[in-house]
């Protein structure tokens, strides 16, 4: 019987595959010898290989472009890159030089994205689709970007009073805007309607009664977005469906929309057995939205998609060194890594998020079941759940091996930085609240002193690169 790792997965899938294959008996990740950059720097460490987010970006638009012609589709294509995803600059640049369309989540966005125009990254007649809630601060700096002479900044409504808070600012040009359509969430979810985005019951008479001859407004965009992301199941073309019903809907009373922006993007490879075929789905999408809008008899949009994880999450990978096995009963083993993954893959602990695990090494050694464990002190700190039956398989080692085991997980470059708190950079780029201490003094009387303030911009952008 057939027992190396190495043969397991030979027997078990398609291999090599999409980026991953074995060179002298090492895993190599896209061409880049992983070995080479262990001895280099060490262990653990994070890598973001660039050209895959180029790839993905050329990707996407070749799978609209061409349904766009197979279909006579008279719309165009406009890719956004999400940028909650990943904000790195490093990230956000290489994306840029795909001449990609940005999407912005908060206020902070719009320091970036002003930063990057400063230094001559990002144009002024570029795109910029704003989602998220619109705190006061974020709508300031919103009409900011209109007064410096970004006129296709779209201003997604997320509620009716955003509305209000943009007539506030007292622009001299109407200011493009767009609505967010509420959505149904799965029937698995704990609520039944999405709290973002404007009630479908709600959304025509706000149109009519607040948009519809309204000179300081112009609308531009229909948004809907469901947040399992594109699928081909029954849950996701409902959804779909009724958005573009509202969508001809709206069209009709307000001839201005040109562009529907699905978003919600493409999933990622999560295991080798990954099957997804993005070119028929494309097709697909094209193609309803056709069908909706000859049915309605109106035009047919630009399609606009914002596809961050998509973008991103494929090039990255964390890589740890196994520090220690330890069998702590017949049944299960454990390998202890070099740091904690609830630090540095905490969707895959907190939302039981499937990363792809590969061993670096030892690919002719026999494999067992293992549990993989973090250094930190926590219960939740372990690994455990993988395709192949729900289980962890890796190599197994011998304590005096001349060369530890390395394990990798693969497809992590999206959310995991921001949502880990990577340096201080949280998700959204929301800052960190100011922290109030409160103590009593020797006579018993209350005092409190501000112990650190709120995260400012500079401390955000210092973090992620843009003022290097």
């Amino acid at each position: 019987m057939k027992n190396t790792y190495h043969e397991l997965i030979d027997q078990t899938y398609h291999f090599p595959q999409n980026g991953f294959s074995l060179v002298d008996g090492t895993l190599n990740f896209n061409n880049v010898d992983l070995h080479y950059l262990i001895e280099k720097y060490g262990t653990p460490f994070k890598l973001a290989y660039l050209p895959k987010i180029r790839e993905k970006i050329k990707q996407s638009r070749e799978y609209f472009n061409k349904a766009i012609a197979e279909n006579n589709y008279s719309g165009s294509y406009e890719f956004c890159y999400c940028t909650k995803c990943c904000h790195f600059n490093h990230v956000v640049r290489t994306a840029l030089k795909e001449n990609v369309s940005l999407e912005t989540s908060s206020s902070f966005d719009i320091d970036l994205i002003e930063n990057l125009y400063n230094k001559g990254v990002f144009s002024s007649d570029k795109t910029i689709v704003h989602n998220g809630y619109k705190t006061d601060d974020y709508i300031k700096k919103i009409g900011r970007l209109n007064k410096e002479g970004f006129k296709n900044s779209i201003c997604v409504l997320d509620n009716a009073r955003e509305l209000d808070q943009l007539m506030e600012l007292n622009l001299d040009h109407p200011i493009k805007i767009g609505l967010r359509i509420s959505i149904e969430e799965d029937p698995k979810a704990a609520y039944y309607t999405s709290r973002l985005g404007i009630n479908k019951r709600e959304i025509l008479d706000f149109v009519k009664e607040r948009i519809i001859g309204n000179d300081q407004v112009e609308l531009v965009m229909v948004h809907f977005f469901v947040d399992s992301g594109v699928s081909d199941n029954m849950y996701y073309w409902n959804e779909f469906k009724k958005a573009l019903n509202q969508f001809t809907k709206i069209k009709k009373i307000a001839p201005s929309v040109n562009a529907l922006n699905i978003g919600g993007g493409f999933p990622i490879q999560n295991s080798l057995s990954f099957d997804f075929d993005y070119e028929y789905i494309t097709g697909e999408i094209v193609r309803n939205i056709q069908e909706a809008c000859k049915d309605e008899n109106v035009e047919e949009p630009d399609i606009y998609t914002e596809f961050g994880k998509y973008t991103v999450g494929e090039s990255g990978a964390v890589i740890f060194q196994v520090l220690e096995q330890k069998q702590q009963n017949d049944a299960e083993l454990w390998y202890l890594v070099d740091n904690s993954l609830m630090n540095t893959i905490p969707d895959a602990w907190s939302i039981n998020e499937k990363f792809i695990l590969l061993p670096l090494n030892k690919w002719e050694n026999q494999y067992k079941r293992i549990n993989i464990g973090g250094i930190s002190c926590d219960h939740s700190d372990y690994y455990n759940s993988e395709e192949l039956n729900q289980q962890v398989l890796l190599p197994t080692f011998s304590d005096d091996d001349s060369e530890p085991l390395y394990i990798g997980f693969f497809h992590t470059g999206a959310y995991q930085d921001s949502i880990s708190g990577y340096g201080g950079i949280k998700h959204c780029l929301i800052p960190s609240p100011k922290h109030i201490v409160v103590d009593i003094d020797e006579d018993g009387n209350l005092f409190d002193y501000v112990y650190r303030d709120e995260q400012t911009v500079d401390n955000m952008l210092n973090i992620l690169g843009y003022n290097d």
